[in-house]
């Protein structure tokens, strides 16, 4: 994975992760496989910010049904990404809508 723009899949937009906003946490859907070395490093050159800290989460799939046939949803990893503090992403920024 050397593009930056490749281990950052998108941002996460809840209301767990805009309450984390106040501790200057941020998060991010990252790629399965991206260690947290690429995670920090990504998230420095695409936003040109100071990371402190990074937490990974893997999100198992969950099972789910429609009519007889059944599935599951899609695993996924996300990443808590920790700011040095005076550093904000302005794209978390904005007013919802």
């Amino acid at each position: 994975m050397k593009d930056p723009r490749d281990v950052i899949i998108r941002p996460v937009i809840s209301e767990k992760s805009y309450n984390l906003l106040d501790q200057n946490k941020y998060t991010f859907e990252v790629h399965p496989k991206a260690r947290k070395t690429e995670i920090r490093q990504a998230v420095e050159q695409i936003f040109n910010v100071k990371v402190t800290g990074v937490n990974t989460i893997k999100v198992p799939p969950k099972p789910r049904r429609r009519g007889w046939t059944s599935g599951h949803t899609a695993a996924r990893k996300k990443a808590v990404v920790t700011l040095a503090p005076g550093y904000s992403i302005e794209f978390f920024e904005g007013p919802l809508s």
